[in-house]
């Protein structure tokens, strides 16, 4: 999943950026409102972290207008203001969740973890095609009672394709959605990390769950299908 975080405090973007990296989330940061407020606009994320005390555009302006535009993107709010009538202003402006600084981490993760349960149809909780199945809320995967262990990028791959399933998906929605937007390495990236998710989710069963598209990506092979 790829998230958001809008934050210009530079330690504590740098610090959540790692931590959620670390856990498998693609994690690109914006240091203003208005930077912010582009981005969220220009990529599909899966949740925003977002400051209020921001340059530019504050967070209750950045998720107003984000609200107003219909984009229903799940925002946890980060902020040092305390007072009730601050959180709820900022739950009115649309955030989903907030939470005070200083915070723990294990909180902040818990709460992005309820985030995406609650995010509808497109964070659905579980993913499956036949017997293979993911859950990102708990960061599994397996095929009927066998788990499998996937390295963060691994889930991250499989899950792009599981919420897609039986529908091509290319290398640059790949790229996109598992590695951040400063990604500059080589593309060809996303083959090598097929392949290790093919040896764990198919080698070992049989199977061939992901296909090669040639000219055009790669795609889980829907239930039922030759």
């Amino acid at each position: 999943m790829r998230v958001l975080v809008i934050e210009d405090e530079e330690r504590l973007a740098a610090s959540l950026q790692r931590g959620l990296s670390a856990v498998g989330y693609a994690v690109d940061v914006a240091r203003d409102g208005v930077t912010g407020l582009h981005m969220a606009r220009e990529f599909p994320y899966s949740a925003i972290l977002l400051d209020i005390m921001l340059p530019g555009l504050n967070g209750y302006q950045v998720c107003s207008r984000l609200r107003a535009e219909k984009n229903d993107v799940p925002v946890l709010m980060l902020t040092a203001k305390t007072g009730e009538y601050d959180e709820a202003e900022g739950l009115d402006t649309g955030a989903d969740d907030y939470l005070a600084k200083p915070f723990s981490y294990v909180v902040l993760e818990a709460r992005l973890r309820a985030l995406l349960r609650r995010g509808g149809s497109r964070t659905r909780t579980m993913l499956e095609s036949g017997d293979l199945w993911l859950d990102p809320a708990r960061r599994a995967c397996g095929r009927n009672q066998t788990a499998i262990s996937l390295t963060p990028k691994e889930f991250g791959v499989l899950e792009s394709l599981l919420r897609r399933c039986g529908e091509v998906v290319t290398k640059h929605d790949l790229l996109e959605e598992v590695w951040s937007a400063d990604f500059t390495g080589d593309p060809n990236i996303v083959q090598v990390y097929i392949s290790a998710v093919r040896r764990k989710i198919d080698v070992p069963f049989g199977t061939e769950s992901i296909e090669t598209v040639r000219g055009g990506g790669y795609r889980i092979r829907a239930a039922g299908s030759d």
